[in-house]
């Protein structure tokens, strides 16, 4: 049995006992969350349409907060003495799946 979550704008593919990087969410390392599923597929049975999905749950908690990859960006100005760098590094917390619940 898998699921597809939503959270944070993206879709991930995720099993029980799998952990999984997603933006940051309400709550603190220890804590239960709830992800809002969009597909469940157990076997040949594909649940996806709002109406199944209504009783359906998928249930995480939260192993850690980790960081992504340092992205280095520069920015110019042609015919001017104007240059900026910066740079970004996107938090995530690491899920794990403790339950997929289909109704």
């Amino acid at each position: 049995m898998y699921a597809v979550i939503a959270s944070g704008g993206k879709q991930e593919k995720v099993a029980q006992g799998e952990q999984v990087r997603v933006e940051l969410l309400d709550g603190d390392e220890g804590s239960e969350v709830s992800l809002t599923p969009v597909m469940i597929v157990d076997g040949d049975t594909v649940l996806s349409t709002p109406d199944e999905l209504k009783g359906a749950k998928v249930a995480g908690k939260i192993v850690a907060k980790t960081k992504g990859p340092k992205i280095n960006g520069f920015t110019y100005k042609n015919s001017t003495t104007y240059r900026r760098r910066y740079g970004h590094r996107q938090k995530y917390h690491m899920v794990e799946i403790t339950s997929i619940t289909a109704s």
